[in-house]
């Protein structure tokens, strides 16, 4: 199956709601990214959903949801565990003039995103094969982001080292994660609390700001 008009209309719609406008060029990036999704996760196993039609609102339309996070933030981000390329390949299309680090262990993924880079012509994305805790930038991010990635004393603690007092960790979450927020590391604190509404997506979804004190 590949992607239709009403794909396109949904992810149009999905962006109006949630207050996300998209330009041409950028609603072509998104619905080619889904394109090659659907193609390549038949033989990599990119995404545990299959239906193309779930993939608009559970991994595009979820990613957009955190773009006016992202927007108030620094123009470096750290997209952790990136695995198929959520939320950093659609955060690096709607924000082209940041840069967005894609990193990921597994190589078969960097592999698609290496390839959706090339195909998307996305100049502002870097994707990086290796461990978090191996992984050394020249300087901290900004920004660092992840979607179910790990629990967030796993994130914090592995990430430590990518950011400083300025950085925003930003952890995307489905039902409100209160156990992991008692396990956070002495030095993170939670910042602030949201309540993601995504468009097409029935269950619970919480962003989670967290920074470090340094």
């Amino acid at each position: 199956m590949s992607v239709t008009a009403r794909h396109a209309e949904e992810l149009q719609q999905g962006a109006r709601e949630l207050g996300v406008d998209l330009t041409e060029q950028q609603q072509t990036q998104l619905l080619g990214y889904l394109a090659l999704l659907i193609k390549w996760n038949k033989a990599y196993n990119l995404t545990a959903v299959r239906d193309p039609d779930e993939m608009v609102s559970r991994h595009l339309l979820d990613s957009l949801s955190v773009v006016p996070f992202v927007a108030e933030a620094g123009d470096n981000w750290l997209d952790v565990g990136s695995g198929g390329g959520m939320p950093g390949i659609p955060l690096a299309i709607l924000f082209p003039e940041r840069r967005f680090t894609l990193l990921d262990s597994n190589g078969k993924k960097t592999r698609f995103l290496t390839q959706v880079k090339l195909e998307l012509k996305l100049t502002n994305l870097d994707v990086i094969h290796s461990r978090v805790e191996a992984f050394t930038p020249e300087q901290p991010f900004s920004g660092i982001c992840s979607r179910a990635f790990s629990s967030l004393e796993d994130f914090s603690n592995w990430t430590r080292h990518l950011g400083d007092g300025h950085t925003q960790w930003l952890a995307m979450k489905g039902v409100h994660p209160d156990d992991e927020l008692q396990a956070l590391p002495a030095d993170f604190r939670l910042t602030a609390t949201h309540v993601l509404k995504v468009p097409g997506c029935q269950g619970q979804r919480h962003l989670l700001i967290l920074r470090r004190s340094v």
